[in-house]
């Protein structure tokens, strides 16, 4: 399998951290999103990542999407999520809730880095968002004694929201301080201590749009 994208985006990241806990070797084609799009393009013509080739040419695009076919993959008893029921309910809960927070602060880079413009009330809005976000899965998390947000077993959801709070101290430090969210931070840190996650780090960096 060919995994294309940055680790430094969220999605990118929270599929190969599923694909090294899967234990599925892949290889890894770090191409940026704008200086190198028509090499993204030959694959997926949204030029997007996370996207992932498999053995048999198939292109998976979308992280969700390509995180459905790992589960399924890996089997039910090793999936990183619960099969069904109130169970995966909650789980995708999470999953939506983190990766909405990692669009908003995507969306914000993309304001500040790439349109060269920081229009008050998009950010205000973007920024309340988050907050309102971080908010909810601080209160969530805290909830839940558990080493991970479900108990003994790591999940997609743990997975998320320790990439996307990663991406948001890097991008927006002033968006994440640990001290405001002592549950979230205390995830992160649990998270990013797993040689899983250690393996796929890139320091955040916006490559310029090609002239």
């Amino acid at each position: 399998m060919i995994l294309i994208g940055h680790y430094d985006s969220p999605f990118v990241r929270r599929v190969a951290i599923a694909l090294r806990f899967y234990g599925m070797p892949y290889e890894h084609r770090a191409w940026s999103v704008f200086s190198q799009a028509s090499e993204i393009a030959a694959y997926n013509p949204l030029k997007r990542v996370p996207t992932l080739v498999l053995d048999d040419g198939e292109v998976l695009i979308e992280s969700a999407a390509i995180l459905d076919w790992l589960d399924e993959a890996a089997g039910p008893e090793r999936a990183l999520i619960a099969e069904r029921g109130g169970a995966r309910r909650q789980a995708l809960k999470v999953c939506a809730l983190a990766s909405g927070l990692a669009d908003k602060a995507v969306s914000l880079v993309y304001e500040r880095a790439v349109h060269g413009r920081e229009t008050p009330l998009w950010v205000e809005r973007c920024r309340s968002q988050i907050g309102g976000v971080l908010a909810a899965l601080e209160a969530d998390r805290a909830g839940r004694p558990g080493p991970w947000w479900y108990g003994a077993k790591i999940s997609h959801a743990d997975i998320m929201v320790g990439c996307v709070l990663r991406f948001l101290r890097e991008a927006h430090p002033d968006a994440f301080d640990g001290a405001d969210w002592p549950a979230l931070a205390a995830h992160a840190a649990a998270c990013e201590a797993l040689p899983e996650f250690a393996a796929v780090v890139m320091p955040f960096f916006v490559a310029p749009p090609k002239a």
